[in-house]
């Protein structure tokens, strides 16, 4: 029997603001993506068991593409597996705008197609039932 969790997806969206910008380029590092994983794993467990649970690890990460300051970046989070405590969540970290400083200090376009910046996968627990 398949659990009802299994398949639930939460999405945030993020500016990313030129205060973060950690290297030439204005980069962003990449431990700021695996916080946004955080929050949105957050929301996951308030969805899924009532309770913001704590993150236990990732089974993998992989750095795709750059994410920069001026970028909106779009954050998936999908169950893909529950178990008694545990669940196990595949993340997607997507730039869907992005800064234009070449045609002014303020300009910025929405992406014809996301860029996937970085995907993970992780595993939070949650307390047991009571």
């Amino acid at each position: 029997m398949s659990d009802p969790r299994v398949g639930l997806t939460v999405v945030h969206r993020r500016y990313v603001p030129y205060s973060h910008a950690h290297y030439a380029g204005s980069l962003v590092d990449g431990a700021y993506a695996l916080g946004l994983f955080g929050d949105v794993a957050t929301e996951v467990c308030i969805r899924t068991d009532g309770d913001e649970g704590l993150f236990a690890s990732y089974s993998q990460v992989q750095f795709r593409a750059p994410v920069r300051a001026g970028d909106v970046v779009e954050v998936a989070a999908t169950v893909t597996r529950v178990g008694t405590r545990s669940r196990t969540i595949d993340f997607e970290a997507r730039v869907v705008c992005r800064g234009r400083p070449d045609r002014g200090g303020s300009a910025a376009e929405v992406l014809a197609e996301p860029i996937v910046a970085v995907t993970a996968t992780g595993t939070v627990v949650v307390p047991p039932v009571a």
